[in-house]
């Protein structure tokens, strides 16, 4: 019989309660249902979710076996990670991905019930926290973190973003639990309540904060960043998945593999594309998955990203969110290296690529980039009719921002931008003469 490999889309509540990873007779064939769990709008997850599930990677390496078996990938799409756990301890869902937070959880809850888990691949990382960020309301007088307290802060508690904030308050001699209010909050609707004036802050992971400054809602307070501690999504697999089709899930990362190389390879029209399925501007998808975007996707899972993944596990210790979690239990690159054969040691071993300022030119599948901002307002100046989206980095964190949503800063001859106005003070308190100026003053002088 001529296997086929078919995607199904299916709404949570209409999905089959059996045949996930399992077998039934089709036929006088095999079928073998699969059931992926991702975050179409967490878009950095997209090398393993909306990006891989467009392509028929997945689809295309399954066809490839050659075991006689039919296969059928269901595709499951959620807003956080925490739903997908659910699914994936109940027996529902085989391969999901998530951030590093929330796949603690993940491994946790595994063990708890029964049903263990295994870390297999990265999609997106940033080695210095830079894909959370903690926005306020665009007329908002709050300036930097100190000013959170007593506030209102929504975030979605167990997330990475919710890490990032309370590290960031920890740092600030702010307790977390106690200094803030904090309200437990899906991204959609933290979003709403920033707009409504009933939260202060809003601490979310990519791509919320991207999409709320640029379309004017909210403005960045402070950059995860700062950290300077690796955050990263990740996928995960149930073990009894795992052991029973090996094949299957190393179909599945050879897949990832390739959708990484394609959003490598192609950053804009990458970006076009997870734009058209999640309806999120393509401005706000290449910020975080550009060419020289906040996130830099990579399978392998490096070693650096595992030792943050145990420094987590302490910050969810003492939410109560889990107790003691076996990080090199959980983390499991068998398949990944398997999958990817000699490739992976190469991969192990890359970097992500140097900070770039980048013009995005209206009508054009490339970007430009420049030496250094004042290079790209220059640039912008002489053509602000023909340009789409225009990013820098911060001149501290090296964090990726619009230009036209940054805080600028005048340095003699030199035009710096940062992603928060606290960031920006800091280097202006530095640097005698340095002075804080708007994007049309800064525009001006680069003209």
């Amino acid at each position: 019989m001529k296997r086929t490999a078919a995607a199904v889309s299916a709404a949570v509540l209409l999905l089959p309660l059996t045949a996930c990873g399992g077998d039934a007779e089709a036929g006088g064939g095999s079928t073998v249902t699969v059931t992926v769990g991702y975050q179409s709008k967490t878009i950095n997850t997209v090398t393993a979710g909306t990006l891989l599930r467009s392509l028929g990677y997945f689809e295309k390496q399954l066809d490839s076996l050659g075991d006689g078996v039919t296969y059928k990938v269901v595709w499951q799409d959620y807003a956080t990670g925490a739903p997908i756990t659910a699914q994936m301890t109940a027996g529902k869902i085989d391969i999901g991905s998530m951030g590093d937070f929330p796949l603690l959880i993940n491994a946790a809850r595994g063990e708890q019930l029964g049903r263990p888990t295994r870390l297999v691949s990265v999609t997106g990382y940033n080695l210095r926290g830079g894909l959370n960020t903690i926005v306020t309301a665009p007329g908002s007088r709050l300036t930097s973190l100190r000013d959170l307290k007593g506030k209102k802060v929504s975030t979605s508690v167990g997330s990475a973003a919710d890490g990032t904030l309370v590290r960031a308050l920890q740092r600030a001699g702010i307790d977390p639990e106690e200094g803030v209010e904090k309200l437990n909050q899906q991204p959609a609707v933290g979003a709403s309540a920033l707009a409504a004036g009933s939260a202060d802050a809003l601490s979310q992971f990519v791509a919320w904060p991207g999409l709320l400054a640029h379309q004017g809602k909210a403005k960045a307070l402070y950059d995860g960043a700062r950290l300077n501690l690796p955050t990263f999504h990740g996928v995960t697999a149930r073990e009894d998945f795992a052991k029973e089709r090996p094949a299957v899930l190393e179909a599945f990362l050879k897949a990832q593999a390739r959708a990484t190389d394609y959003l490598n390879d192609h950053p804009v029209t990458a970006a076009e594309k997870v734009a058209g399925i999640t309806g999120l501007p393509a401005e706000v998808v290449y910020l975080y998955n550009g060419a020289h975007g906040i996130a830099t996707f990579d399978p392998a899972l490096k070693p650096r990203l595992v030792s943050a993944l145990k420094q987590d596990v302490s910050v969810l210790k003492s939410a109560k969110l889990t107790g003691d979690v076996d990080v090199d239990s959980f983390v499991d690159d068998r398949y990944v290296r398997r999958a990817l054969g000699t490739t992976y040691a190469e991969r192990l071993a890359a970097t992500p690529p140097a900070a770039a300022s980048e013009v995005w030119p209206k009508g054009s599948a490339r970007t430009r980039t420049f030496e250094s901002p004042s290079e790209l307002l220059g640039h912008v100046s002489a053509h602000r009719d023909s340009v789409r989206a225009a990013y820098v980095p911060d001149a501290t964190t090296g964090t990726p921002w619009f230009a036209d949503k940054a805080v600028w800063v005048a340095d003699g001859k030199k035009l710096l931008p940062f992603v928060t106005p606290a960031t920006a003070q800091d280097y202006v308190d530095g640097h005698d003469g340095a002075s804080v100026v708007t994007y049309a003053e800064a525009l001006e002088r680069a003209s």
